[in-house]
């Protein structure tokens, strides 16, 4: 069964969105927050989710799909397992941020 691995940087991100939302909408809705990003994981790791190339301009290989307001970035790990590389929020500068995140 294929599984994932979530990378520092995306764990650094994942802290960071569960503060935001928990401090702006409250506990409960951080925590639902989190579970969907999780439950998204497992969908991807398992092929129920369309996996889109990262378009060529972000000069690394990989794959990406939408959370809500978030954008998840994932690769394919030689044990076949997918790496979250990291998760986005849509009014980043998304290309900047992801070279940040990947080390591309």
């Amino acid at each position: 069964m294929a599984g994932f691995r979530v990378s520092a940087i995306a764990g650094q991100r994942l802290d960071e969105i569960y503060v935001y939302t928990r401090d702006t909408w409250g506990d409960a809705q951080a925590q639902a927050y989190i579970r969907g990003l999780f439950s998204r994981f497992d969908s991807i790791a398992r092929h129920d989710q369309p996996w889109r190339a990262i378009p060529g301009d972000f000069g690394v290989d990989g794959f990406y799909c939408r959370h809500e307001h978030h954008y998840v970035y994932w690769r394919l790990l030689g044990d076949d397992m997918v790496g979250i590389v990291t998760i986005l929020h849509e009014r980043m500068h998304l290309m900047d941020r992801f070279r940040e995140d990947s080390g591309a």
